[in-house]
């Protein structure tokens, strides 16, 4: 009304401390919220720092560490609870969506094909071979992202691509696969024909659902309450359950269903693991490359923890299981690494095989929050959002425009052509690897001739090259609901 006074700006200084607190400790805030706040008023930098202690203590992955391993935690950070924080969110992201500027997103690559979520829609790129794109059976290959149809209002949250099948997993606990079923890693019973289109795992209606692993041939997947469910091939025991009985449906693995949960999951070619909350690495399936971790090449048909880790009172956070060579994360941002040393894939700067865990002194400067194996290569990711590659260049898969398409770097190297760049979160494939920075920008490299970097013109990318992913829905052509 005429007359009245406008409401005059008031600073955030003027509010009482404890109101203030209470919004920057209410759990919604990232370490970067916390540190843009504190950027613009100098005034707010012991608060900031005081809710920071206060969300990571309400984290279980820090609760879970012992006061000494805090210490040591806030110490490798400088000192800083903002930087602390950031380490046990980015770590708790590695596994599934990333949060961008542009929304949330999840890269996973698989032998010949991306897969990529952004804000709760999946979009393929790459070969359709047994129906991994999830297009339908007519599409044989996509050159750029499209848009994979899921039934209306399901919000995907994490995907997992394999050698010939994929898993969703959406905000309502609810798992969908497609691809290659005739070795019924798809769940769907004793149906062998593939699958073209996501479908829905009935066998799981009413289980609610976390995270989704595709090892080959077989699916993993980690419920909310820490069950984990397996079903497809089961030649070396990588189901879990004490047998070689293949699957056709998703069946609980007896031994997590105790009172410890597990947190994380990974599936690599013929082998699995489970990491628990109290930091314990399970591993079951071939050891035939000592993937295991045990120090030796005996299959496990049921999960076995691996005693290094415990004897060294190392707590594991994140694994990441690649064809011949594993590599885990502890706590700290330690990086360890085990199996064939084959290209330098284990990074100590050799080719020896490890036979089980042991830590790359080279990273030890280093907090480390995500890491990354594949064929005979391994990304790890800084909390700075660097990334150093080792290992097969591959047709150029670890991003080194320098070095020949199949030379092999024995020791951790970072990634100067990405310096410039936050990098969130990487997957690599076969032959080909694609990040994702803080700010949304899809970068591929490595081989590209099925189109599985989502270039059509390019054959070879030998150093980080961007893809031009169109954010906009309405742009994309959307693949047909089935029929």
């Amino acid at each position: 009304m005429a007359g009245e006074k406008a409401p005059r700006a008031f600073s955030i200084e003027e509010l009482p401390g404890h109101l203030v607190g209470e919004v920057l400790t209410s759990g919604r805030l990232a370490a970067a919220d916390l540190a843009r706040l504190e950027g613009t008023c100098r005034a707010l930098r012991p608060l900031a720092e005081y809710a920071a202690s206060k969300l990571c203590a309400a984290r279980a992955a820090f609760a879970a560490m012992g006061p000494a391993a805090r210490g040591e935690l806030l110490e490798r950070c400088r000192g800083s609870w903002k930087k602390v924080l950031r380490f046990l969110q980015s770590v708790e992201q590695s596994s599934g969506t990333v949060q961008t500027s542009s929304g949330s997103m999840q890269v996973a690559t698989g032998r010949y094909h991306t897969l990529l979520v952004h804000d709760s829609s999946v979009y393929s790129c790459g070969s359709s071979l047994c129906g991994v794109l999830g297009h339908g059976p007519d599409t044989t290959q996509c050159a750029a992202f499209s848009r994979v149809s899921f039934p209306s209002l399901s919000r995907v949250i994490n995907i997992s691509a394999s050698h010939n099948h994929a898993a969703f997993l959406t905000e309502s606990g609810e798992v969908f696969t497609c691809g290659d079923n005739s070795s019924l890693c798809c769940g769907h019973g004793e149906v062998g024909r593939t699958i073209f289109r996501p479908t829905q795992v009935e066998a799981l209606k009413g289980v609610s659902c976390k995270q989704v692993a595709t090892g080959l041939s077989f699916t993993v997947i980690l419920t909310r309450d820490g069950q984990v469910y397996t079903c497809g091939s089961n030649t070396h025991g990588q189901l879990g359950h004490g047998d070689t009985v293949d699957r056709a449906t998703p069946k609980i693995i007896e031994l997590f269903e105790g009172p410890t949960q597990v947190v994380q999951i990974a599936a690599g070619a013929s082998y699995t693991f489970a990491v628990t909350e109290d930091g314990t690495v399970h591993s079951f399936g071939s050891c035939t490359n000592f993937c295991l971790g045990h120090g030796d090449q005996h299959d496990e048909l049921r999960p076995r923890a691996i005693q290094s880790f415990k004897r060294r009172n190392i707590h594991v956070v994140r694994v990441s299981a690649g064809d011949e060579h594993a590599v885990a994360l502890d706590a700290l941002g330690h990086v360890y690494t085990w199996g064939r040393g084959y290209c330098g894939a284990l990074g100590h700067g050799d080719e020896n095989d490890k036979t089980s865990p042991e830590l790359i002194s080279s990273l030890k400067n280093q907090v480390a929050v995500q890491v990354c194996a594949r064929k005979r290569k391994t990304f790890v990711l800084t909390d700075e959002g660097s990334v150093y590659a080792f290992g097969w260049m591959g047709f150029g898969s670890l991003g080194f425009p320098d070095r020949g398409s199949s030379d092999k770097v024995m020791k951790p190297r970072v990634l100067e052509s990405l310096r410039d760049h936050y990098v969130s979160q990487i997957s690599t494939g076969l032959y080909h690897t694609v990040a994702v920075t803080n700010k949304g920008i899809v970068f591929g490299f490595g081989d590209n001739e099925r189109a599985q970097l989502g270039h059509e013109y390019i054959r070879v990318c030998l150093k980080p090259t961007e893809i031009m992913f169109q954010k906009s829905m309405e742009d994309i052509a959307i693949a047909a609901p089935s029929g």
